[in-house]
């Protein structure tokens, strides 16, 4: 599902983020990525989503060379493939909470429907047509998380997804996160500094300067 060949990327000469980092994400498959803070973690998210490019590398998903698409194919790509939880929500403040997290449905041309049962799973049920300013930070992750999940993405990529959420939201959230990746066959890299966020994935990687070090086995292999 998602490649990474030989993926470099530095924002100065004295900044070098990673050097020739290469992996193969299959689909089905949910992997965790740690990493001391500044080590590159939101920025090969953001590599992987086409919303930055390499300086040298490539980055393959579904078969798709993400540096070969323009801007116009590259925004209709990530609107139909990709769920990206991002740790500034990106919520839109004039639309509901509901039609938030119906946005990709419309920009996909589905129907919405699955909006609802999305903002059920997150806890915000009853909560569908109040606007953001009256949301917490943390149920404003939750609309954040629902939007991203609502289209059935092919890959989840999750940044800090429960930095704001509870211990026991946050269980529910990463399982609803892992369910779904499960369910649709769908692949996740979910970015965390928490441990037992981590444990909830596959797998768990370190990526460090020197690319992505398998650590120990997750207990959800």
């Amino acid at each position: 599902m998602l490649e990474l060949r030989h993926i470099s990327k530095s924002y100065s000469k004295e900044q070098q983020v990673f050097t020739d980092l290469s992996y193969i994400l299959k689909s089905g498959e949910y992997v965790a990525i740690m990493g001391d803070s500044g080590v590159g973690k939101s920025t090969l998210l953001n590599l992987i989503a086409g919303l930055d490019f390499p300086d040298s590398g490539e980055v393959l998903i579904d078969g798709t060379t993400m540096s070969q698409l323009d801007d116009e194919m590259a925004t209709l790509f990530r609107r139909k493939a990709l769920g990206f939880i991002f740790q500034s929500f990106h919520i839109l403040p004039h639309l509901t909470v509901s039609q938030n997290v119906a946005l990709p449905l419309l920009l996909n041309g589905l129907p919405g429907n699955r909006a609802n049962t999305l903002l059920a799973e997150v806890g915000l049920q009853g909560r569908e047509n109040d606007f953001p300013d009256q949301l917490s930070g943390g149920e404003l992750q939750r609309v954040a998380i629902a939007r991203a999940l609502v289209h059935q993405p092919k890959l989840i990529l999750a940044d800090e997804p429960t930095g704001n959420l509870d211990p026991a939201t946050a269980h529910e959230i990463l399982q609803l996160i892992r369910n779904e990746i499960k369910k649709n066959s769908a692949s996740g890299i979910l970015v965390t500094h928490s441990q037992t966020a981590a444990a909830t994935a596959d797998y768990i990687l370190t990526l460090t300067p020197q690319g992505l070090i398998p650590a120990k086995a997750s207990p959800n292999p």
